[in-house]
């Protein structure tokens, strides 16, 4: 394969995984299969559910070289590269607070509809991030919506109340939201390719560092860091920095092993499949499977699953050339933020307004439960393709 060829299966496996979490996010647990919803804390296991957003941090890990990459060759310097980074971290963070308070916010203490605070929030968001098009004529333009959105998110973080009267809450961090998540992830895996390059020792360092951070943190042997868990928590349990890193660590491994044919390519990378479904069991004795838990385990099974259905679609998409399946998903997975932003005004525009969109959400009929929410996964990716034909997509 020649060095400049685009491998179509990274966008395709990331815009698979986020077809699917639009999909689980919007299944009613009580009426479909349980292994197809999040599995509880305490309970030793995972459905699907529990695979998926693990595994677009997996492709996040694995774009990553080819996008410092790209920006290199441009002739970014390090220290531009290294702005980029910070400004992406900070907007994922920014926008995961803001998604994971909208939930919290009590509408008579800020005097306004949570509906209509989450809407103008998304709103904002799309404002301050669009990809506005380089038109010069309109840059005064674009620069006045950007400002209007930022403003707007100012005036709804001033006005946001949780709690009861007797204890109002502001905003807060707590899980940094999925998005806070990845940005915490890609914080450290960027930074460690950055900083490391194409050395795949280096890399395997770095990951196995944060394996090695994700244990301790379960064993309770971190607890001395308690003091600073409310803001880098999620560094300090390793887990998802060392899933994202994992990606990154198999892109290099991917890509060196490129030359090789596609024969070797596809063997030795279902043998590094195989082997991390077997650490994640050899954990498992240790620690049980658990996503909400992120534990060790549960990570080393998520990777080895990813790492064999990216084989699968590589097979098809980029050795056997065929990619008609997955136009859908290429484009998704190049426009995953909007994809996965954009449902979520529709889905309080229904809610704020009372339409009784969701009647297969029941628990009588498991076909109509699920083919409901595959249809509206479906309806909400042709919704981001349609923003975009109106030059409305995000982009960090």
């Amino acid at each position: 394969m020649a060095e400049k060829t685009r491998i179509v299966s990274i966008d395709i496996m990331r815009g698979l995984t986020l077809f699917l979490m639009l999909f689980v996010n919007d299944l009613y647990v009580k009426g479909v299969p349980q292994w197809m919803v999040h599995t509880k804390a305490n309970v030793d296991g995972m459905g699907l559910a529990d695979w998926v957003f693990p595994g677009f941090l997996f492709m996040v890990g694995m774009s990553i070289p080819f996008a410092i990459k790209a920006r290199a060759n441009k002739g970014d310097s390090k220290l531009k590269i290294s702005g980029h980074i910070l400004l992406r971290t900070i907007s994922l963070l920014i926008i995961g607070v803001l998604m994971f308070n909208s939930g919290r916010l009590n509408p008579e203490l800020s005097g306004i509809n949570e509906q209509l605070w989450a809407i103008l929030m998304y709103v904002s968001v799309f404002l301050i991030w669009n990809q506005y098009p380089l038109n010069p004529s309109y840059r005064k333009i674009y620069l006045g919506l950007k400002i209007i959105g930022i403003l707007g998110l100012v005036m709804l973080a001033v006005v946001f109340h949780a709690g009861t009267a007797e204890n109002v809450s502001w905003l807060k961090t707590g899980w940094w939201g999925i998005l806070g998540l990845i940005g915490w992830g890609y914080l450290a895996a960027a930074f460690a390719y950055l900083l490391i390059g194409n050395k795949i020792p280096g890399i395997l360092f770095a990951w196995l560092f944060f394996v090695a951070l994700n244990i301790l943190s379960e064993l309770g042997l971190l607890n001395f860091l308690n003091p600073v868990q409310p803001v880098l928590g999620t560094l300090i349990g390793g887990n998802t920095p060392s899933v994202v890193l994992a990606g990154l660590l198999f892109s290099l491994v991917f890509q060196s092993l490129l030359k090789s044919g596609y024969k070797k390519l596809l063997i030795s990378i279902i043998l590094l499949g195989g082997l991390s479904i077997i650490i994640g069991f050899i954990l498992r004795n240790w620690f049980i499977i658990s996503k909400i838990k992120a534990t060790p385990s549960w990570g080393m099974l998520c990777n080895g699953i990813s790492i064999l259905l990216f084989a699968v679609v590589f097979l098809i998409a980029d050795v056997w050339k065929k990619t008609g399946w997955a136009k859908l998903f290429n484009w998704v997975g190049q426009n995953s933020l909007t994809t996965y932003l954009a449902p979520d005004i529709v889905y309080y525009s229904i809610w704020g307004l009372g339409l009784h969109v969701f009647f297969y959400k029941q628990d009588s009929n498991m076909i109509l439960a699920v083919a409901g929410s595959i249809v509206w996964a479906l309806l909400m990716v042709l919704f981001s393709v349609l923003l975009s034909r109106f030059k409305i997509r995000l982009k960090l």
